[in-house]
C-alpha cells in the first residue's frame, strides 16, 4: 500500500513524554489528596483528551473534582519542566516521508497550546500538513482527528496510514476507516495494541520505516 497521508500520534509515538505524563498525574492526584493509582493505570489514559483522561481515572467522581484535577495537572506540567526528547529516529524518518512528497499529519490528546509548543521546540512544525488537537475536536478514539486531517489534505481513508502507541489511536484509525500501525515503545503494552488490529506492529521508529518500505515485514 502506497500511502498518501501518515499521520502521527505525538506523545509516546514521536516523543519520549509518556514518564514524564505519568509522573506529572501522580503529582497532580497527590496534591488533591485523590485515592492513589498505578503507574499502569495513569499511563492507560495518555492518548485520550484530558478532560476524558480524568473522567476515566475517576469515573465515581463528580465534575467539580475532574475540573480540579484537569486544572491541577496542567498547573503541574507547567511547574514541572523537564526534557521529553524526540524518540530515536523520528527526525530522520519523517525527513526521508517529506522527501518522498507523502504528506504527513499530527492527530494527538494535546492541547493546541502544547503542541505548538512541542512544534516549536523540536522545529518540526513545518514538515506536517496540517495537526490536529483534543481541545479542538472528539477525544480519541472518536475519528473527527483522522476525519478533518484526511479531508484537509484530499486523501481517501484507503490512502491514510495511523501511527501510534495506544490503542485509542489504532481505534480511531479503524473508526474512521483508516489503516493503522502500532508501536510499542509508548504508553500501551504489545498485547493492547494488538488487539485493536492494526495492520501490524512495530517496536521502534526505525522498524517504522522498514515496515513502509516493506509492509510484508514482520518484527
Amino acid at each position: 500500500m502506497d500511502y498518501q497521508l501518515i499521520i502521527f500520534d505525538w506523545d509516546g509515538t514521536l516523543m519520549d513524554s509518556t514518564a514524564h505524563i505519568t509522573h506529572c498525574m501522580h503529582r497532580a492526584i497527590s496534591t488533591l489528596s485523590l485515592e492513589p493509582l498505578s503507574d499502569t493505570q495513569v499511563s492507560h489514559i495518555i492518548g485520550l483528551g484530558l478532560h476524558e483522561a480524568v473522567q476515566t481515572l475517576y469515573p465515581d467522581a463528580d465534575a467539580a473534582t475532574w475540573t480540579a484535577l484537569a486544572d491541577c495537572y496542567r498547573q503541574t506540567w507547567v511547574n514541572t519542566p523537564e526534557s521529553t526528547p524526540l524518540f530515536a529516529h523520528a527526525e530522520a524518518l519523517l525527513g526521508r516521508l517529506n522527501e518522498q512528497n507523502i504528506l504527513l499529519g499530527v492527530a494527538t490528546g494535546k492541547s493546541r497550546r502544547g503542541l505548538d509548543r512541542a512544534l516549536q521546540q523540536t522545529g518540526l512544525g513545518d514538515l506536517f500538513v496540517s495537526t490536529r488537537c483534543a481541545d479542538e475536536c472528539h477525544s480519541k478514539p472518536h475519528p473527527q482527528m483522522l476525519m478533518e486531517l484526511m479531508d484537509y489534505a484530499g486523501v481517501t481513508s484507503d490512502q491514510t496510514l495511523m501511527i501510534g502507541d495506544t490503542e485509542f489511536d489504532l481505534m480511531m484509525a479503524h473508526n474512521a476507516g483508516a489503516d493503522s500501525l502500532g508501536i510499542t515503545h509508548g504508553a500501551h503494552p504489545e498485547l493492547t495494541l494488538k488487539a485493536a488490529n492494526p495492520r501490524a506492529i512495530v517496536h521502534d521508529l526505525y522498524q517504522v520505516e522498514k515496515w513502509l518500505a516493506r509492509p510484508d515485514t514482520e518484527f
